[in-house]
């Protein structure tokens, strides 16, 4: 896993993203969190981290910003982006047996100062009800 100092100079959006989430499960694992799977990509969206805490199982969304230019990490997880993420993991979970309580959390991961902090939001947003 590489650490967070490529972010900077990673060419792509895609390469930074990479960068960050390689962070992100490093930092989760030291959390305690056990990782399921990663990239869980299907036609609705991907999710970044699948794992568990404890007995609930966590769909993770990474984001990292450099700087508060655009926002902090933690406020980029649109309805659109929530809504994607709810599909997949609906997805997810009907090829698995999970019997289980389950819940959405965003990894926001911010610089300030030349510092990167971690901050999870834990039961970030929930499935949004049918109309």
């Amino acid at each position: 896993m590489r650490s967070l100092r490529g972010f900077s100079t990673a060419l792509s959006t895609r390469a930074r993203g990479q960068v960050a989430e390689d962070a992100a499960q490093k930092w989760l694992c030291r959390q305690g969190f056990v990782i399921v799977t990663v990239n869980y990509s299907t036609k609705p969206g991907e999710i970044d981290v699948i794992a568990t805490e404890g007995d609930t199982l966590c769909f993770i969304e990474v984001k990292a910003r450099q700087g508060s230019r655009f926002g902090y990490a933690a406020e980029a997880v649109s309805p659109r982006k929530q809504q994607r993420l709810c599909n997949a993991a609906s997805l997810f979970l009907a090829s698995t047996d999970w019997q289980g309580p389950c819940r959405f959390d965003v990894l926001a991961i911010d610089k300030s100062d030349r510092r990167w902090s971690f901050v999870l939001v834990r039961d970030a947003f929930r499935v949004p009800e049918a109309r």
